[in-house]
């Protein structure tokens, strides 16, 4: 299994780049947001990667950090999302708003993805909503810096503060006795309300019964 690649980038195409690593060329496909993310082409990058094996093709596919690949991985695995689609969807949203759209069971952001219809957008959501919680915790990590160029500059991936908090407002929320899955849509749906702190508090509004 190639878990992740670092080399030269040679090449960005339409729906791919190449990978110079030590002297043999890697076509890595990639989803739009991750070709846009990339720098220009002669630089030094790292992907992580997940490897598709047929009987009759082999496809590397690249992802700007392992919580990315992670979901290209849950995606993958809804009946009627293939490779493509993932990286569709992903591309579209981003691991943060594929989460964020779980978590809240909005079918129509997945189904903005380029070929994803609403019945494969709603399976999506149905299938992979008790995931959520976990990644959006999984998120909060941060993750390696996807490129480093020679002069040690680093261009990382968004930084991982929004992450950090939506993480520690679902621990407080699970502290309280709240369900991962409730607290995960909470989180989500107050996503932009500020610090930790406030976070916290708009959730709590949303999770507050209704009168």
């Amino acid at each position: 299994m190639i878990g992740r690649l670092t080399g030269r980038l040679d090449h960005k195409g339409a729906d791919h780049v190449l990978l110079d690593v030590q002297g043999v060329g890697y076509v890595v496909h990639c989803s739009d947001r991750t070709l846009a993310a990339l720098p220009p082409v002669k630089s030094p990058v790292a992907l992580w990667t997940e490897l598709l094996v047929r009987e009759d093709l082999l496809q590397l596919f690249g992802f700007l950090t392992v919580q990315e690949r992670e979901w290209h991985r849950l995606l993958t695995s809804v009946q009627g999302i293939g490779a493509k689609g993932s990286l569709a969807i992903l591309g579209t949203l981003g691991a943060e708003g594929v989460a964020r759209a779980i978590a809240l069971g909005d079918a129509a952001a997945v189904k903005a993805a380029p070929g994803v219809g609403p019945k494969i957008a709603q399976r999506v959501v149905n299938e992979l909503k008790g995931k959520a919680p976990a990644m959006m915790l999984m998120e909060a990590g941060g993750g390696d810096p996807i490129v480093e160029t020679a002069a040690a500059v680093e261009i990382a991936a968004p930084k991982p503060r929004a992450g950090a908090a939506q993480a520690e407002a679902l621990s407080a929320l699970a502290n309280l006795g709240y369900a991962p899955q409730d607290a995960a849509r909470a989180v989500a749906e107050a996503d932009g309300a500020g610090d930790t702190g406030e976070l916290i508090r708009a959730a709590l509004k949303l999770l507050a019964p209704k009168e």
